[in-house]
């Protein structure tokens, strides 16, 4: 099997903060991100536009040395399909695969496996980035991949 076509690349990342409330003030009023989706009171999803900052309350005091830690870093795809190939290759190639792929309630479909560091990396489609890409293409911006 030949490796998937790269899609996006990285345009996530995840932590894990202690105040939620203060990080959504810094990212969305200082740096001018936007809120793109709040699944609960412990997570919140912010965008520029091509990318996506995933934020999760940390639990106190189990995971107090990880605070402001990074959680994982995703990798973009420009289709469900995509993942599904992504999750067989890998798994061919002898990467450490921690969940199947799976769709979410917002439609995204991802799964995670480790790197060689066990940094935990997520292949995902993302339909808002994608929709972003293909409104940038047509006006005639170059997309990645």
């Amino acid at each position: 099997m030949a490796r998937p076509s790269p899609g996006y690349g990285m345009r996530h990342v995840a932590l894990r903060v202690k105040d939620l409330a203060a990080c959504e003030h810094f990212y969305v009023s200082l740096l001018g991100m936007q809120v793109e989706w709040r699944p609960d009171d412990r997570s919140l999803y912010l965008t520029s536009g091509g990318d996506n900052l995933a934020l999760h309350q940390a639990d106190l005091p189990e995971q107090e040395d990880e605070i402001g830690r990074l959680d994982h870093i995703g990798f973009f795809v420009k289709s469900a399909q995509d993942v599904d190939q992504w999750f067989a290759w890998l798994r061919e190639q002898g990467v450490p695969v921690r969940t199947n792929p799976r769709t979410h309630r917002d439609g995204a479909r991802s799964f995670y496996c480790e790197d060689p560091e066990g940094v935990l990396v997520q292949i995902i489609h993302h339909p808002p980035v994608c929709a972003w890409e293909k409104e940038r293409e047509e006006r005639g911006g170059s997309g990645a991949g």
